[in-house]
Order: structure tokens, then sequence, then C-alpha cells
């Protein structure tokens, strides 16, 4: 073997040095790297476009309020709050208003773990945290915090969310990881907050301290982003806070939901205004430098910008290759420029967006506290658009609303519930289903007669419990709750077993009698 790759070398080096006596000269040169396009006078035609915009969004959509920050060239040179922080209240928004961000906590915490490293091979490091494991003990053996970064671990998409609407701690989420079935390591790429959660938590650990201890040290002090916290508490606690707000079948907006991320606090439990968040935007853009002071290692900050899994093939209607970064979506535009962006979408009631050209220094904020219908991603996407063409190309609020809705949809029974079929058998009686059942994944499952009549299903640690619906012989349903909810959802059992129809997508749904 040793000899063929010596041979298989030395040829090599004769190719290449025919190549450089006879075709050198010939050979075309390597593109040129891209330039800076988006000229001052165009960012701010931009920006003076955009407070009619958002005013717009905010009253087609009724979505209540939002706070937008824009960044060029080191400086802020938009910083704006619009609408009521309730609508049930007085209270105008402000560029100090405390907003949850949910997933826009990823590139948050990514910065935060690239200002704990010394160099960027640290991304690499296994991820090492007690009652944190993977299905496959040879992948948990080699996973590192880039990949779980990154969401390509082989977990399932979203995988853990739903304990987390049970109301399980983060501590049993990360520990029933373990019975999730994987695909290919390194090779697929499925969005997971507790994957992602594992990692940030042990690096954590890794420092002693606690994430909330090493996000605060590593980054909000430093950088003087005073009103940002990844505790429920403070934002819950700040006086001027953002409500988050879901739509009503009239068409209004209301308060009708609290939403407590702490038990993925990494992932999307990051609270801040649009005042810290452009304290961020320009650390970002200056590549890891603030005010001339120095406060993550640019090198490791750079790598969270590298693509390091495909996430997105070119679909339309944007027909760009997607790439995930190190808790950024990742792409390259036309011109050949890095395009860094992340979304975040509580549906209980809050809508994110952060969009950056770095080759530009520019980028903008957006933060508001309605369910997602599009208008935090418009409002960026319309900025940009209008920076670089002087115009929007594309009705984007409509586009992003489609999009929204149709990521709502997967998940949704395709049987309606609502409505049994002509000629359903009855049920039995009810001693027939009451009774204690066990899954491995989501623990205990109660079965209850009602004094009235009727069925009450009972689930997590606290419990939450839910009236069943009978719809055909043994076939009952119930309406799901939580950020995750998907409308009515079946519960068949048979032979001492209930199946829940939405926890079973990854076949851990089947609950057994002990």
């Amino acid at each position: 073997m040793r000899t063929l790759r010596m041979l298989v070398a030395a040829g090599a080096a004769v190719v290449f040095a025919a190549t450089a006596a006879t075709g050198a000269a010939a050979a075309p040169s390597p593109p040129p790297a891209p330039k800076p396009r988006i000229t001052d006078a165009e960012v701010d035609a931009a920006l003076g476009r955009l407070t009619g915009y958002v005013t717009d969004a905010l009253r087609s959509t009724g979505v209540p309020g939002a706070a937008v920050a824009v960044v060029h060239d080191d400086k802020v040179v938009y910083l704006k709050g619009f609408g009521v922080r309730r609508t049930d209240a007085p209270g105008a928004i402000g560029p100090g208003t405390v907003f949850q961000i949910a997933s826009l906590s990823k590139p948050i915490s990514s910065t935060v773990v690239a200002g704990t490293l010394k160099n960027p091979a640290d991304w690499d490091r296994r991820t090492e945290l007690p009652g944190f494991a993977l299905k496959d003990p040879w992948v948990t053996g080699h996973v590192t915090t880039a990949d779980l970064f990154s969401h390509r671990s082989g977990l399932p998409d979203h995988a853990g969310d739903l304990l987390e609407d049970l109301g399980y701690d983060q501590a049993y989420i990360l520990d029933h990881l373990r019975l999730e079935p994987l695909s290919p390591f390194r090779a697929s790429y499925a969005y997971t907050n507790f994957g992602f959660t594992a990692a940030a938590e042990a690096v954590a650990r890794q420092h002693g301290t606690s994430w909330q201890k090493l996000a605060d040290d590593t980054l909000f002090k430093p950088a003087g982003m005073t009103r940002t916290s990844t505790e429920f508490s403070a934002f819950v606690n700040a006086p001027d806070h953002a409500a988050t707000h879901v739509k009503n079948p009239d068409g209004t907006w209301s308060p009708r939901y609290v939403r407590d991320p702490d038990a993925q606090a990494p992932a999307g439990g990051v609270s801040s205004t649009a005042t810290d968040m452009a304290r961020w935007l320009r650390l970002q853009l200056a590549g890891g430098t603030l005010d001339g002071k120095r406060i993550v290692p640019a090198d490791t900050l750079a790598t969270t910008h590298l693509p390091q899994i495909l996430s997105q093939a070119p679909t339309p209607p944007l027909d760009h290759t997607g790439f995930y970064g190190l808790g950024w979506n990742v792409s390259y535009d036309d011109a050949g420029r890095l395009r860094l962006s992340h979304s975040g979408a509580f549906d209980l009631g809050a809508n994110t967006n952060v969009t950056m050209l770095p080759l530009e220094k520019l980028g903008i904020i957006v933060l508001t506290n309605g369910a997602p219908v599009g208008v935090a991603d418009a409002i960026a996407e319309d900025f940009f658009d209008t920076a670089e063409h002087g115009r929007p190309t594309t009705e984007w609020l409509p586009l992003f609303a489609q999009l929204y809705a149709q990521a709502l949809d997967p998940g949704r029974s395709t049987t309606d519930y609502a409505h049994p079929p002509a000629g359903a058998k009855p049920a039995r009686a009810d001693s027939a289903y009451t009774g204690t059942y066990v899954s491995p994944y989501y623990g205990k499952l109660t079965v209850t007669a009602n004094a009235g009549g009727g069925l009450t299903l009972s689930l997590g640690p606290k419990p939450m419990r839910f009236p069943l619906t009978h719809y055909d012989g043994d076939t009952f349903s119930y309406v799901t709750a939580g950020e995750n909810a998907v409308g009515r959802t079946g519960v068949v059992f048979k032979d001492g077993t209930v199946r829940i129809e939405y926890l079973d997508a990854t076949h851990l749904g089947t609950f057994t009698k002990p």
C-alpha cells in the first residue's frame, strides 16, 4: 500500500509539472472576491421606507407591536418602537421594551460559546453532559458542540419539544433524548432545540457555571446588553416587556398565553430589547469587537458563520441553496456575498428576525409580540430588497404569511375528529378504558371516568388534563395544547395500550398498562 501511494503521488506530481510547463498560462483565474455594492444613499433610501412599511405591516395583520434596529458601518442608524406592549392595557413599545426573541436566541448563544473558546478547533470538542446521551453509543461518544449547534446530530426534527409542552423540565428532556431514533450522523439536518441546548449546557458545565452566568460574563455584560437575559423570570418581571399575543377567531389579537422557555434557554429562552440587540449586531458585523474592545475572538466567531450542513435545497420561491452554520442560517447571494439570518417564532405569540450582509456591514433586527404571520421576516426582507434594488421586487408580507401557514400544517391529523363518521361504533363502558398507562419516553398517562360520564386523559408531571371526545369504537380525541399544538389528535385504545397520534411521529407515543 505504501508503494502504491508513492506511485500515485509521483504520478500526480508529473501531471502537475506537465500542466505547469504547458498549460498554466491558459488555466482560468479564480473569480474575483465579491465587493460591497450597497451605497450609503441606497441604505438611506431603504431607511426612508422602513417606518411606513412597519406601520402598514402591523396595521394589515393586526400584530400589536414591534421594535426595529438597523446597523450600518458600526452605527445604529435606525432604532424605533411601534404599537403597544399589550392589547388589553396601556403602554407603548420603545427601543428599551423587552421581547422574547424565541429562536433568535441561537445566534446569541453561538456568540456566547464562541467567546469561551480559545481557537476554532474547540467547536469540535465532544459534548459531555450528565444525563445526556443519544440512541447510538458511538454517536454519543463522538457528537460535538458543532454537531449539535448545526442540527446534524441525527436527532429527529424538534426532538424533545413535545415533552416541554407537557411540562417536563430540562433534565428530564435531555435524559430522554436517548430514546429518539437517529438519522445518519453528520449527513442529515433536522432542527432540534434540545440537542442545541444540551451542547450549550455542556459548555457551561465545562466552565463550572450556569448557562445564564456564562452568557452574562462572556457576552451580555462586556457588550453592555443590560436588559438581556436567558431566564424567563427576567422577562416576565421586567416592567417594560411586550406580552406575547395570538390571533383570535374574530381577527383580533390578545395575550392569551404565557410561554416559559426556560427548559430550552440556550435555544429559545433569550429576552432582549432592540437597543441591546443592536449592540450585539454591531459586534457581529465588526468581527467580535464593540466600541474598540475585543469581546469575542475573531476566529471562533467567524467559524459560526461557515456552512456546516445543507439545510435547504433550492426550492421556490427563493431558489437559493440554504445551509446551517453554528446557530445561523447561512447562504450566498447572486453576487457571492455571505448572507446570515435567523428567525424566531413562538406559536404562542412572538416572531423575530435578524438578517445581515457582513460585507456591506449592514444588518437589521426585528422584534414583534405576535404569533408568526410573517411580519418580522417581511420587514427584514423588504428593507434589504429596497437597499439593493431601490424598491421591493416582491410583496414579502403575503409570501411569508403563506410560508408560515404551510409550516404550521405538518402534524395536524388528516382525520376530522370533531365529526364522527356515519355509523360510528359506540364506545365500550368507561371502565374498559380507565387506568394508568406508561411510556418510557412520555411517562405516565392516566385515564379517569368523570362523575357525570365521559373520560379525562392526564399527561405530564403536573399533570395536564384533557377531556376525551368519542369518535368511533375505541378511538377518541382531545384538543392539544402548548407551543406545538395541532388541534384535535386521535387517542386509540387497543389490547391494553393507548396510542396518541400526535405524540407518535417517531413511534414513541404508545402507552402500555404495567
